[in-house]
């Protein structure tokens, strides 16, 4: 699967202030923010996009009230995503390996394909093929 892995797309965490935490990467880093996505049902603010570097992003969740571990609602880590060049064989060499694929190839709201696993200790990992005019390639081009 290594040759199929092209990056780190984003990590992922969930934050309990956005302003707050958006702030933090802006000013300590110097990345900027890239987009906002609103949840598809209720149309509330729901993930911000913070842009690295060229096909790399700090995925910003809304929504953290707790720091328990061991509930949805946690505060930090959500996921890690790797960027792949072909999400169909990706998809099938995670299968081919024995681990889960937790959903099947689809089609993002941000315009990327997707799909997902977990590892052994049950921590998510998005595998993602970017595509050209997706909102990462859109902002990355300045538009």
């Amino acid at each position: 699967m290594g040759q199929i892995i092209k990056g780190i797309a984003h990590a992922a965490y969930t934050v309990k202030d956005m302003e707050t935490a958006v702030a933090f990467y802006e000013k300590v880093f110097g990345f900027k923010k890239a987009f906002t996505m609103n949840h598809p049902l209720t149309g509330a603010p729901w993930i911000v996009y913070v842009y690295v570097a060229e096909g790399q992003f700090i995925e910003l969740f809304y929504g953290g009230v707790t720091e328990d571990p061991y509930t949805d609602e946690r505060i930090g880590y959500s996921h890690l995503c790797l960027q792949v060049s072909d999400i169909q064989e990706a998809a099938a060499a995670v299968l081919a390996a024995g681990a889960p694929l937790d959903s099947a190839p689809r089609k993002g709201m941000d315009g990327n394909w997707q799909c997902w696993t977990h590892d052994p200790d049950g921590n998510r990992i998005e595998l993602m093929q970017m595509m050209p005019d997706s909102l990462q390639d859109k902002y990355q081009k300045g538009l």
